[in-house]
């Protein structure tokens, strides 16, 4: 099947926006938002436009001083879906060999296809608690390999990758002359256990983020990548293409953002601790949900007993006004995506529908 670039789409972004909003919303997979009102800002903070440049410096600044990196390291994005697509598109040309994890979030393998690349799949298996087998990317991995892409917390299991395998597949990526690409949006809701960006692993890794899904600030559209200075270079010059001159006002708010980033990481700490306690009395009722309980994070990918996760959805919705993303998005239709980012009271009742659910199943 040739793919037809006229034709780029996400079926899961689609279904995130069409379909998952539900009176009991198990799908989000970030923190609740931060209204405006909670962040410490003046109208005397704000201004509407800047001198251009490549980057807010302010904004280059805190990042850089955040992960101990140079300003010429940081290149910043509309969110880290576009961050994913200026890090692929820094390294990829037409019929470059990627190697993209199985499963994986739909746009990043839907951005490998949209630029023109050979993709092939690195499985992260159930019965392996979804981590990444090397013997698995040394039989895949070649000389025409140019990129691996991985998320960190795995998205869709919320799995993490140790700092020892990220290390042992940079490896393998650095002996074909090969980058990494690590997704690290979810890596800092593991509160009680930081863990260091990949990027401090070398520059053949590039790394994405934002402050989206650990801080519920989304609507800022704050995003990052960390990479090899001409890479990072090379990613502002492909953004003249599409974001070119920023929203200077979100910058200026990002900058507050990151000021307070303490202040924010407490409220969402403490809202995914009760809730991580509402998730785990919830799996000791049903243990025929077979999953990997992951260390942290906002979301869980059980097998969903009868298999069908579509199925599940679909009455989970329409019975029981709950919403969970199923499988399918993620090439296991066995399974669904449940998030517990939302209110506790909200999370709380999800989970009673969703046990009623299972009982009609």
């Amino acid at each position: 099947m040739i793919y037809r670039r006229t034709e780029a789409r996400t079926a899961y972004i689609e279904w995130a926006k069409l379909s998952a909003a539900a009176r009991f919303n198990l799908a989000a997979s970030g923190v609740q938002g931060v209204p405006l009102s909670e962040l410490a800002v003046k109208l005397s903070d704000l201004e509407l436009s800047a001198p251009g440049g490549y980057g807010y410096p302010p904004l280059l600044e805190r990042l850089a001083k955040r992960y101990g990196v140079s300003t010429k390291n940081v290149a910043c994005a509309i969110g880290t879906s576009m961050a994913n697509y200026l890090a692929m598109s820094a390294v990829l040309e037409p019929g470059d060999e990627v190697i993209i994890e199985q499963p994986t979030y739909d746009p990043m393998l839907e951005t490998a296809r949209y630029l023109g690349s050979e993709i092939k799949r690195l499985p992260r298996r159930p019965e392996d608690e979804f981590q990444v087998r090397m013997e698995d990317l040394e039989k895949i991995v070649s000389k025409k390999t140019r990129l691996i892409v991985l998320t960190n917390l795995h998205n869709p299991s919320g799995v993490l990758l140790e700092e020892e395998t990220l290390r042992a597949i940079g490896e393998i990526a650095k002996s074909v002359g090969a980058r990494v690409l690590v997704d690290e949006v979810y890596l800092e809701l593991l509160f009680d256990r930081p863990q260091r960006s990949a990027f401090h692993l070398g520059e053949h890794f590039m790394v994405t983020s934002s402050l989206t899904k650990a801080y519920g600030l989304s609507g800022l559209r704050c995003g990052w990548i960390l990479a090899a200075p001409e890479l990072a270079e090379r990613m502002w010059h492909h953004n003249d293409l599409f974001g070119n001159i920023p929203a200077h006002i979100t910058d200026r708010l990002s900058v507050i953002a990151l000021d307070h980033l303490e202040t924010i990481r407490a409220r969402a700490k403490t809202l995914l601790e009760a809730n991580w306690k509402l998730l785990d009395s919830f799996l000791a009722e049903h243990s025929e949900l077979d999953l990997v309980r992951p260390l942290g994070g906002t979301i869980i990918f059980p097998h969903v007993p009868g298999g069908d996760g579509d199925a599940f959805c679909e009455l989970l919705r329409e019975k029981y006004e709950t919403s969970a993303v199923p499988g399918r998005f993620f090439a296991m239709p066995d399974r669904i995506r449940i998030g517990i980012g939302n209110p506790s009271s909200e999370v709380e009742e999800g989970l009673n529908r969703l046990s009623q659910a299972l009982r009609d199943i």
